[in-house]
């Protein structure tokens, strides 16, 4: 588990040095963005490096806050000049899954108003197809088994994100998480106009070609791919 914090910390600590004076940088959340915080944090203290952070959930707001990092909300700015988060999946025509985390809807909020993205993975996330990874969709709990049936009847093979045996997971907006396990998603664009088009769903995971420029951490170093549309 070391070395893979080690890439994780590695290719946080590279995104972080695309951040220059003066940017409103949005703040991603899970394990790979923690370390990307963490070296803005420090170049805020050791380089008086000013920057306004927009982050993605409550977690990524509370670490930038102890770091000294000034924050606003993605309302109080009139755009992000650069996103940096991590993805749970990567295809080769750099679509991605996000929401691992539960932060997907301020996740695409964000990258939604912002000029660059940069996601941040190791090279496991890296795939040919998405759909291994469980698509995270945040639906309101106002009909939520309505919407869970519904994706039983499609063989989307849906289970509730659970906090604990009991409890269902809620996000930062107060919703649950159904986790649709696909294993491969041939048309994601379609996928998400379909689940779009669903009544009680809030947003998914599917962030179709939004990122700019991903950081592959690997053993030998990181691996920066601009992405051109």
């Amino acid at each position: 588990m070391g070395k893979q914090l080690n890439l994780k910390e590695m290719v946080g600590i590279k995104a972080a040095s695309y951040v220059t004076d003066g940017m409103t940088v949005g703040l991603g959340t899970g394990s790979t963005a923690y370390y990307m915080i963490e070296e803005l944090g420090r170049r805020v203290k050791e380089e008086n490096l000013k920057i306004v952070g927009v982050p993605t959930s409550y977690a990524s707001k509370k670490q930038a806050e102890a770091l000294n990092i000034p924050v606003k909300t993605i309302d109080q700015v009139n755009y992000v000049d650069l996103t940096i988060d991590g993805a749970d999946e990567i295809s080769h025509d750099f679509h991605g899954i996000k929401g691992g985390g539960a932060a997907l809807l301020f996740e695409k909020v964000v990258a939604t108003y912002s000029k660059e993205i940069i996601w941040i993975v190791d090279e496991s996330k890296m795939v040919d197809k998405l759909g291994r990874f469980p698509l995270p969709v945040e639906v309101i709990p106002y009909g939520q088994d309505q919407l869970f049936r519904l994706f039983q009847e499609k063989n989307y093979h849906p289970s509730f994100r659970m906090e604990s045996e009991e409890v269902l997971k809620q996000t930062d907006s107060g919703n649950s998480i159904i986790d649709l396990q696909l294993d491969c998603i041939d048309d994601p664009i379609a996928l998400a106009n379909e689940l779009d088009s669903l009544v009680g769903v809030v947003e998914h995971g599917l962030f179709l070609s939004m990122v700019d420029r991903v950081i592959i951490g690997k053993e030998s170093g990181p691996e920066v791919l601009e992405v051109t549309r």
